[in-house]
């Protein structure tokens, strides 16, 4: 039998990565600049170096291409090293959150997309799906693991533990814009640690 020559995929088919990832972060930036109302496709390609042709073989829409990346970037997992007590946990994870919250995009977009989203229940549903998997994934890897090691009793509440771990901290830094005082972090990690039943003795 003759062998069969194979092409690679021509036109829309081929979708470069390298073109694809500068659009990724031309709609960040965009979104950081201007706003989700305001954002364009035009200006997208324009700040990606690319025609409209480009994002449209990607996305049918504005509000496609929003929601898909905006919703990688929330579902992206945290790190969250095993630190041997709760406390240095939730002081670990805390410290993440916040540099992620204080990010100049991040604290740009964020608002924003909060605003839109009591708008448009297609971004409020994104944002809640992909937030809150990512969320409880992390609660409950760190509730599990003071479970195991007796610093939690079983059955601890991974959502309740979710509220009370990024509540306060997306409070100050998202919505109120507060700047963290020194100790904050260390002091609110030993606060959720005691809320959620962990003895006072515990390690930091």
């Amino acid at each position: 039998m003759a062998a069969v020559n194979k092409r690679s995929p021509a036109g829309a088919a081929v979708l470069r990565e390298d073109v694809t990832s500068a659009i990724r972060q031309a709609v960040m930036q965009e979104l950081a600049a201007v706003g989700y109302g305001r954002l364009s496709i035009e200006a997208v390609a324009r700040r990606a170096g690319v025609g409209k042709t480009a994002v449209y073989r990607r996305w049918s829409s504005k509000l496609e291409m929003v929601l898909e990346i905006v919703s990688e970037v929330a579902s992206q997992s945290l790190p969250l090293l095993d630190t041997g007590g709760l406390r240095g946990d939730l002081e670990m994870l805390l410290r993440i959150v916040a540099r992620a919250l204080g990010h100049r995009l991040a604290s740009q977009i964020i608002p924003d997309l909060l605003a839109e989203a009591a708008r448009n229940p297609k971004i409020a549903q994104t944002l809640q799906d992909a937030l809150r998997a990512n969320q409880r994934q992390v609660s409950e890897l760190l509730i599990g693991r003071a479970v195991d090691r007796g610093e939690l009793p079983a059955g601890t509440d991974p959502d309740a533990a979710v509220d009370l771990i990024i509540g306060p901290i997306y409070w100050r830094l998202a919505v109120a814009r507060t700047p963290l005082p020194k100790g904050y972090v260390t002091a609110l990690a030993a606060s959720i640690a005691a809320a959620l039943g962990a003895p006072s003795s515990t390690p930091p």
